[in-house]
């Protein structure tokens, strides 16, 4: 039985061990420089620059000419190779991410060559996440990565209530677009709580103020489902702002569906914006 106590611990040990060895960065690496998720790195290249941002944009290559502009979390390494290693040629970087993407269900968007770089935009749909990635190898002793993971950003920033009027009195209308519900669905999620707030001090601000409140969709579903959900939607907004104390005889619920865009539905972004709550003045 001690033996089998200590045959396990051993086990326990080695692949703690082994997880640590493959866990441990490269001693030459700058600070705070790691490998994107997907990706571990060529043997015997260290991080010479490393960059991580919460959002930005990213123009990967698609085809000869062409460009695809893709928006999230963003990671950008570059690679220098160690003193001493047997120095792999650009073609044979590129291919190895290229295995690599192929190897977690990923597929290649588009591979080029340019003055002896070798490029190829890769895309991987893995756990209801999708990222793209730009690898530029050379075989100068250095490679770059690109990495987005693609998303579509955090709205931090709403309308105040002076701005919502002064909307309002400029064209009929101001947009909102801090209110926030799970997709298909028109329970208002906690974090709308601050713009709802400003609509609130809107209302009480201007008492004579009397608004229609316009749920808006993008396209994506059937018709008659996008109508009957932003009409619930609109109805769920009325209702909390008369739970904060406005009548509900100066509010009134309408759902319009896709059919009022604010941008066009052929992008992540466009539908986004379509995605809306809108007060329209009575």
């Amino acid at each position: 039985m001690k033996k089998c106590i200590l045959s396990i611990m051993l086990l326990l040990f080695c692949v703690l061990s082994l997880h640590q060895a493959q866990a441990a960065s490269d001693p030459n690496d700058v600070q705070g420089g790691k490998d994107p998720a997907l990706f571990s790195r060529m043997p015997g290249f260290h991080i010479y620059r490393y960059e991580e941002l919460e959002f930005n944009r990213f123009d990967f290559p698609t085809a000869a000419g062409k460009t695809q502009t893709i928006e999230g979390r963003s990671y950008y390494v570059d690679y220098y190779a160690n003193d001493g290693i047997k120095m792999p040629s650009g073609l044979q970087i590129e291919r190895n991410y290229v295995n690599a993407a192929k190897n977690i269900g990923g597929k290649v968007v588009y591979e080029y060559e340019d003055g002896g770089t070798y490029y190829a935009t890769l895309k991987v749909v893995k756990n209801n996440a999708e990222a793209w990635a730009l690898v530029e190898g050379a075989g100068n002793g250095m490679y770059k990565i690109h990495v987005i993971e693609k998303q579509l950003m955090t709205q931090d920033v709403t309308a105040n209530a002076e701005s919502l009027a002064s909307s309002i009195n400029a064209t009929g209308k101001a947009a909102v677009y801090g209110i926030y519900f799970d997709t298909g669905k028109s329970e208002i999620k906690p974090q709308s709580e601050p713009a709802i707030a400003q609509i609130v001090k809107l209302l009480k601000n201007d008492p004579a103020l009397k608004l229609y409140v316009v749920g808006h969709t993008d396209n994506v579903g059937a018709f008659d489902s996008n109508i009957k959900l932003s009409q619930s939607r609109a109805a769920a907004v009325v209702n909390a702002l008369t739970k904060n104390g406005i009548a509900a005889a100066r509010l009134t619920p309408f759902g319009a569906g896709p059919v009022s865009p604010a941008a066009s539905n052929k992008t992540d972004e466009g539908r986004a914006k379509n995605r809306r709550v809108e007060l329209v003045a009575q």
